[in-house]
């Protein structure tokens, strides 16, 4: 691996003037590096992503391809909002795989979790690659490999430069472009920001690779796995509305696999719970649980029974970390 650093003098981007200075680098960089050459990005939709599609997009233009795979365990309006952004308003050259159908498939069935993580993270290097062997004439692949990633790789907690685990035949045909590898999350946040990304997706909260196919444990269906996506819109929307958004480090909803007996429109109901769980951390070591008001849980409570098909009761969950897990798989 070669060797990367963070230069000693580098003052951090905290303010729109660096973050400007850091992109007319950034921009010239890139512009060097890859002349009029294609480049490939996985695009996500997530901070990282999608702050270097920003780049790249200013740098090369139409000479950026992105590939956009919608495995269906995204949240409500991740995938329209990525076209609309990137398609519509930056006119990228945006390439939408809606492999929903074929990820959930897969999935039938399959209750254990690190299996369930093996099959998507599979499944997507899979559709990926099904795109990049499509394309001719790609010599440089993109990725949003961040100053953590790279600590984290040097201390042996996960693997960089992999090219994203792609087989052999097509990552051997691929440089790699990082642009914001020597940047900070918050950072990161900061040049998305004076890129002019929504705030939307500027301030994405930490959402895990296998999306919210963690927070519908045990075997998926795909009803569960929409109680779970619109639980999580109405919890997002109340806490945007009540000023939380943005203080709270990460906030979502989980749907388990067992039901109890409810009662809705006078009627007996065998529903599935839903659980709120709301958390801020520095550190994601330890883990505290935040104090929702009453009046607000009692609002959600109100909201997603009401609104949410499948769902009879709403649980919130005040455990810290240790002893659980951010994540419920």
């Amino acid at each position: 691996m070669e060797d990367i650093r963070r230069p000693e003098n580098m003052e951090r981007i905290t303010t729109p003037e660096l973050a400007e200075k850091f992109i007319e680098e950034q921009l010239k960089a890139l512009r060097e590096q890859i002349g009029d050459k294609k480049v490939l990005l996985a695009l996500s939709g997530g901070v990282d992503s999608s702050v270097v599609a920003a780049l790249l997009i200013k740098a090369v233009g139409k000479q950026l391809i992105c590939v956009h795979v919608n495995h269906g365990l995204l949240r409500k309006g991740e995938p329209e909002q990525v076209i609309e952004v990137f398609r519509n308003q930056m006119d990228a050259n945006l390439i939408y795989v809606d492999a929903t159908d074929r990820f959930l498939d897969k999935l039938a069935g399959v209750a254990d979790p690190e299996t369930k993580r093996h099959i998507i993270g599979e499944e997507f290097i899979d559709v990926f690659a099904e795109e990049a062997r499509k394309l001719d004439g790609i010599s440089f692949l993109a990725q949003g490999t961040i100053w953590p990633d790279i600590l984290e790789s040097e201390a042996g907690i996960k693997a960089h430069h992999n090219a994203g685990g792609l087989p052999e035949d097509i990552a051997s045909r691929f440089e790699l472009v990082e642009p914001v590898r020597i940047l900070f999350k918050d950072e990161v946040r900061e040049v998305g920001r004076a890129l002019g990304l929504p705030s939307g997706m500027v301030e994405r909260q930490p959402f895990p690779g296998p999306g919210l196919g963690v927070r519908c444990p045990g075997a998926i269906t795909r009803d569960r796995l929409e109680a779970v996506r619109e639980s999580d819109a109405i919890l997002r929307e109340e806490f945007a509305k009540n000023g939380l958004e943005g203080k709270v480090w990460q906030y979502f909803t989980v749907v388990p696999d067992f039901k109890s007996t409810g009662v809705k429109n006078g009627k007996r109901t065998f529903d599935w719970p839903c659980i709120i769980r709301a958390i801020n951390t520095t550190d994601v070591m330890e883990v505290t649980v935040e104090h929702l008001p009453a009046e607000l849980i009692d609002h959600l409570v109100k909201r997603i029974t009401t609104e949410v098909e499948g769902i009879n009761r709403v649980l919130y969950d005040y455990t810290p970390k240790p002893p659980a897990t951010v994540e419920y798989e």
